[in-house]
Parts: C-alpha cells; structure tokens; sequence
C-alpha cells in the first residue's frame, strides 16, 4: 500500500487553513491509494480518517459516507476507526481492460460542516492471466519449393495483464526447418512470423508439427501454448505478392456503410491459372472486424460494412491473403491497420446528486447544495466539458475537481418571493459542432418564520348599541402572515389591561383562531363610551412572531333612561312656591331644572304644563326647552289663590321617556308679602340687632326669593363641582357624570352624560370628547355653539349604524 498527498507540504498547510475558515468546505486535493487487484476483502487500503485530517470519533456524528460513481462497492471504510479496506474482489483487467492506469475514484463526504474529498485508488496489476493463443492449432500451408528465409505470419499470444507481465516472449520447439522473428510496427504492435530456415521436402516429409511457446515477463512467469502444423504442398513456387506488407488508414468514426477504406493490389509471377488472384481476410481476423468491413474477393477493395464507433473500438487490424488459382494455391500476406478518428458524436453526460434539499431561507451565502459530475466519451477537445447554468439566479456552480461542480448558494433567497427555483445545469463539449446535455434540479425554498403576522390597518372603529346581549359578536380582526405552515399559523388574544377598576377580559374576549371580538356583558353607554384596547395576532413558528392592532368600541346609547328633576323640585313633596298677585306679564315665578343621563337626541328635554282637570285657561306656562315658569296675563281675583301645576318633562328618544314635577303657586297680596316680610325680617333682627323690626319695602320680599334661588344654584354647582373633583382619574372610558341643563333666552341645550371624559390610549393621549346634539329649531346668527357643533358632526360622519 502507498499514499501520497496531492501537492507539496506548503499546498497542504494552505489547502488545511481553507478547508478551516472558509463557509462552505469542499476539498480540492486528492489523496492517493494503491492496492494490488485480487486483494482478500478486509485487505487495508490506508487510514483515510486519517489522512484526511478527520477525527474518528466525528466521523459517525458528521454522517460519514463514501460515494463510489458508477462502480460496485469494491471498497468500504471502516466508521470505528477510519480505515479504508478492500470489500470485494478487484479484477484490473474487467475493471479497465487495458487501460494503464487503473483507477477507482471515491467522494467522501462529511456533514456538519459539508466537506467532500476526492479520493483515488490505484489497482497495481498482478501476474494473473497467462498469455493465451486464440486458436489452438494453427495450420499453414507452404510451397516445398519455397526457398530460405521466406516468411510466414503467426497468431502471436495476448495477455491481459499489461507492462511487464503483459511482455511476451515466443519460443520454437521441435523443428530445425522453421525459426521465429519477432518484429515491433510503428503502431508498437508486436507481429510474429515464421522464417524458413531451409528448403522443405514435400515428399520426405509433408508435415511438420511443433510448439509454439509465449512466456510473459511477470513474477511468476506465466506461459501459453500453440501447436503448428505446417503442411508442405508442391509445385507453384510463385507465391502472390502486396507492394507492402503493413497498409495503414485512417478514417472517421461513423462514416457511412459502403464507403471505400482500401483497393489492394498483389502480384503473381507466375502464368495462367497460377496468376489469377483472390482476396480474403485471414483465418485468424476477428468476428468485430468481419463484422464491420467486408472484401471483394476480386478487386480486393475493402468497404465499411458495419457502424465504426471511435468509443468502442479505435484501432482495427485486417490481416488480408492473396491466393493464386493453382491447383497447389500459394498465398500473398499483408496487414491493413485502420485507425479511426474521433468525431463530436456523444453528447455530455450530467449527472446531479442532491445533499441539501430543501433550502432554508436562511441558509447562507456558500452553502452547498448539490453535486454534479459531468463525462463525455469523446476525447481531446470533443470530451472537454464546461458547465453552466440557467437562468441566472441566486445560485452558482463551482469546480471542485476534474468534472465536477458543486451547486452553491450565491445570494440570500427570500420564500416569500420564489418558492422554488427550477435550474438547469447544461454541459456544453469543445467539439465543433458542440454537443450539449441539460439536467432539471428542483431547489425547494424551506420556510422560515421572518414574517409577523399584519392587519389591514393599525386601528380599526367600531360601533356597538348599548345593553347588548351577553356574548354577542361584535367585530372580526383578521391578519395575514406570508409564511408558510405553522409559521403561518396565526392565533388571537387580548393584550390584558385594567379598565378602570376592572379587567379588560371581564368586557370583551376574543376567539384565538377566528379572531371573532364578543362583547362578555350588556355595555352601557352612560357608564362606557369608548372603550380602546389591543388584540395581538401570533404564529405558531420558533420563536414566534406576532402583532398588535387597536381596537375603538364606541358604545352608542339607547333611550333607556328618563329624565330626572333637579332640586328643588325633584322631592315627593310638592314644592311652594308665591307668586304676588301684582306681577306682570311674562314674570317668571320658578324654573324646573331636569338632565337626562342619555347622550343626544334622546337627552334633548322640553317641558309642557299638563291641563288641570276642571280648571279653566292657566295663568301661567312653562318654556318649551327653559323649564321657566312664567305668567300669561295679569293675575285677576278669580284666580285660585293656590293653584297647582303639573310640569311634564320629557326627552326626545325612541320610545319618549318623561317624569313630572308638581309646583304649588301660592298668590298672596302685597300686604301679606309685607307681612310675611317683616316677619322673617323680625327674625333676623333679633339675631342681629335686638328686637326691633324695621318696616320693609314689599320689594324686598323679591330680592329674598331671588337670593334664595341664586344661592340654591350656586350650592347645586358647588356639589356637581366637588363631586366632579373627589371622583378618581378613571381609565379608558371610566364612568362620566352627568352635567347641568344650560338655558338661554333662545332654549335648552341639554347634555346629559356629557363628559370632560379623560381617555388614556396606549399612548397615554388625554382627549377631550365632546358630543353635543342641537334641537331643530332656528338659532340666531350669532349662536357659536351651532357653529361648534356641526364642527363636531363633521368630524364623525355616519360612522353609527
């Protein structure tokens, strides 16, 4: 066994540093073996992991393995220690006939990282086939009258072994007529002839038989034998003869039947019958060239008869005789050696060996794919075979050895854009014209999870009635993720969070597969406007990706809450009120104050006096949006002196809720306004200034019950504000409080739940809804709250249902 490195000791260092730091690892050395052929299985071959600088202990982990292209398993390695060894019986001579150099060339390849070695091993011949005569016995014919040194071809020996083993040499036994000559043609072809050493005498001996030898030159020296009978005719001493003895053509492969290789010509001394000739090919031409060319036994041209393939056989020798009529026929000899020329007739071969399939979209630049060995039958510059590759894509081929290619990843690929990419590797020869092959590989694009699930829109609005059902549907989110299987297995859930002192999962849920939002409980508007929160979408790749998209639940409000009456009239007891029976036309005597805890339309109150029964036309009506209690015309005598009203509050909803508040008008005099008057002046005289009572002016009487109410208000205001102030910063749409009815002169904009509403998205904005609904009724030019409203309005176009 021998082993050698292909390359000096400074190639090695090298070749072991790239083989180090480079991405991808393909070697591009040869180590180099030699066994001798018909060596017993298990005979060593050399230690591989070894000398291929592997670790044997990686070599079961890094998937070790041996590709042996287009040959039997004649070769093995052992995985436990890394020796090469022979597996089966090696026959040189059935492996490469007669090629010089015989070789088995192996691919090892390791994974983890890839790396592929060429590895060749040379089969040594041995001295195993013996030299071998294709026929037995050979007979010839020979003219007693044929003088000394006259010559006579031989079927020389073949041995199949070549060098020194396949060099023979012939030895002549038994006969002292004949000798042997040996000669070497420039085709370095070795012919034997027979040279006569002295005359024959047919009729003192007409037979000669003898052995003929041929010994190799191999240890031990093999030998094989033929026996010759030479037989000795008389008369016709004129033999015919060639011009030369050795004719050499040369012809392309594939030329058409019939063609015209040779017109031989031999000439006969003699006269009559003993000059005519005829031609023939020799008795020991072998069937493939009787199969391919044939003779015309009179002209003695010789004609293609059979197809010529330069790959199969490149050389052919045609032994032809020329036999003269005589009744003791003499023959003529000659030797026609037919070289054939290569032509561009075999198109390359392209075989592809697939490592790595499917390609993650993340593999790197470098990354070897595939293998790809290329062969050509044709020699010289017809076998030389370049490879290329189509279209042009994120993929290259890179020579590793003699004819072949690995199939590397040049660029990043993206499975999103292209799935698979379907390449065509074509091997194009150097003949003219070239000849090509093309193979198809398939590159799959493996996915990888780089892709987030996406919304349509970062926010979406929707609009839910209050006091809907528990666990109705409310809105669907969907998002998208371009990936593929699981990584685009997309999932749904709430990004948790407190809304107000409550959790958000105690309002709304979402399905995890269909992204269907419920409502988990019946929302009120008044309580919860706007509620704002987030649902993120993931997938199911590793690690997992995922978004968020916000989510605007307005709560639309629904007429369910009926109007209620502001101190001080909201009591069960009617309240009193004394009007003078002086007062004139359009004096206000009293105001009812009502809100609505609805929004809009249905908070929008108007105020109606319901008719007494039995009594006639009221001195007094109540404004339509005010709630202003007023009189009609002058108050007369006939008037009840205590009159009740009955006021009707309702808003404008669907269906109409109303409440009512009962006022009591008590009309007294001036005298007893002054009575009364002094009366709670005395009252306050004695806590201030002792106990007189100074006279007052029944005016003053109305200044009281115009400070009362005043004061009235403003302790209302003082209670709604502080209440308002103690109340604790809620979150995202934390219950509101109601506000008061304003009244103008024109009418009564009433907003009820109409909140300064704080509301903390995820960016922690504070805004500001105001919402306000405006009465169909005309409103002076100058009114800025119209103008502000349908700002407001047009903000928020048609987005209710």
């Amino acid at each position: 066994m021998s082993f050698s490195w292909g390359g000096g000791l400074g190639a090695r260092h090298l070749l072991f540093l790239i083989l180090l730091y480079t991405t991808w690892k393909v070697g591009s050395s040869q180590v180099h073996y030699s066994v001798p052929e018909e060596a017993k299985h298990g005979t060593f071959v050399g230690r591989i992991a070894q000398d291929l600088g592997l670790e044997v202990a990686d070599l079961v982990p890094r998937l070790f393995r041996v590709v042996s292209k287009g040959r039997r398993d004649y070769l093995e390695v052992n995985a436990q220690n890394g020796v090469l060894f022979v597996n089966s019986r090696i026959d040189r001579e059935e492996l490469c006939g007669r090629i010089p150099v015989c070789s088995i060339h192996l691919e090892v390849i390791v994974d983890k990282p890839l790396q592929v070695f060429h590895v060749e091993v040379e089969i040594k011949d041995i001295n195993d086939n013996p030299p071998v005569f294709l026929v037995k016995q050979q007979k010839l014919f020979i003219l007693e009258s044929r003088p000394a040194d006259s010559r006579f071809p031989l079927e020389g020996a073949s041995d199949a072994d070549i060098g020194a083993n396949a060099e023979l040499l012939y030895k002549l036994s038994g006969t002292e007529y004949f000798t042997l000559d040996i000669n070497t043609n420039e085709e370095e072809t070795k012919s034997v002839e027979l040279v006569l050493k002295k005359s024959l005498d047919r009729e003192e001996t007409p037979e000669h038989n003898f052995l003929l030898t041929a010994t190799d030159q191999g240890k031990p020296e093999l030998t094989g034998t033929a026996q010759l009978l030479i037989i000795v005719l008389d008369a016709n001493d004129n033999a015919p003869a060639f011009d030369k003895s050795i004719y050499n053509v040369r012809l392309l492969e594939n030329i058409p039947n019939g063609t015209l290789v040779i017109r031989l010509n031999a000439s006969d001394a003699d006269e009559g019958v003993n000059k005519e000739i005829r031609y023939h090919f020799g008795s020991l031409v072998l069937a493939n060239v009787r199969s391919r060319f044939s003779i015309d036994s009179n002209t003695g041209e010789i004609r293609v008869n059979g197809n010529l393939d330069y790959e199969e056989c490149n050389v052919y020798e045609i032994k032809v005789e020329a036999v003269d009529r005589s009744y003791f026929p003499l023959t003529g000899h000659c030797k026609v050696m037919v070289k054939l020329l290569d032509v561009n007739d075999n198109a390359p071969q392209v075989s592809v060996t697939s490592l790595s399939l499917p390609v993650l979209e993340d593999a790197q630049p470098g990354t070897v794919i595939a293998l790809v060995s290329v062969f050509d039958r044709d020699s010289g510059a017809n076998g030389q075979v370049t490879c290329s590759l189509s279209p042009f894509g994120p993929f290259t081929l890179v020579s590793t050895f003699r004819n072949y290619y690995s199939l590397v990843l040049h660029s990043s690929v993206d499975r999103e854009s292209v799935s698979a990419y379907e390449i065509v590797v074509t091997a194009r020869d150097g003949g003219t014209p070239a000849l090509w092959a093309t193979a198809s590989v398939s590159v799959g694009i493996g996915d990888v999870n780089d892709n987030p699930p996406s919304f349509e829109q970062p926010v979406y609005t929707v609009f839910v009635k209050e006091n809907n059902p528990p666990g109705c549907h409310i809105f669907t989110v969907s998002a998208s993720d371009p990936d593929a299987q699981e990584n685009a297995l997309v999932s749904y859930s709430l990004v948790e969070r407190r809304v107000g002192e409550r959790p958000l999962s105690s309002y709304v849920s979402v399905h995890s597969e269909s992204g269907k939002v419920y409502a988990l409980q019946p929302l009120d508007h008044e309580e919860l406007e706007l509620l704002q929160f987030q649902v993120s979408a993931r997938d199911a790749g590793f690690p997992p990706l995922g978004s968020n998209v916000s989510l605007q639940v307005f709560v639309l409000d629904e007429n369910d809450n009926a109007p209620a009456i502001l101190p001080p009239h909201a009591g069960v007891s009617p309240v009193t009120e004394l009007v003078l029976e002086s007062v004139a036309v359009g004096h206000v005597v009293t105001k009812i104050r009502a809100v609505d805890a609805d929004s809009g339309y249905n908070a929008w109150l108007s105020y109606e006096l319901l008719p007494e029964v039995g009594v006639g036309r009221s001195p007094f009506r109540v404004g339509l949006y005010t709630g202003e209690i007023s009189t009609t015309r002058a108050l007369e005598d006939s008037d009840a002196s205590r009159q009740t009203l009955l006021v009707l509050v309702k808003d404008h909803g669907k269906p109409v809720l109303s409440a009512t508040a009962t006022v009591i008008l008590s009309l007294v005099e001036n005298r007893q306004a002054f009575k009364t008057s002094s009366s709670a002046s005395g009252v306050l005289g004695k806590a201030g200034m002792g106990k007189e009572t100074a006279p007052m002016d029944v005016n003053v009487y109305l200044v009281i019950a115009i400070c009362s109410v005043s004061s009235l208000l403003v302790v209302s205001l003082l209670l709604y504000v502080a209440l308002r102030c103690s109340a604790p910063a809620k979150g995202v749409c934390g219950p509101g409080k109601p506000t008061l009815v304003c009244s103008s002169e024109v009418g009564s904009l009433s907003y009820s739940q109409h909140r300064g509403q704080k509301v903390y998205s995820w960016d922690v904005i504070t805004k500001n809804d105001l919402m306000a609904f405006t009465p169909n009724l005309p409103q002076p030019p100058s009114s800025r709250e119209g103008d502000q409203t349908q700002e407001v309005v047009m903000e928020h176009p048609g987005k209710c249902p």
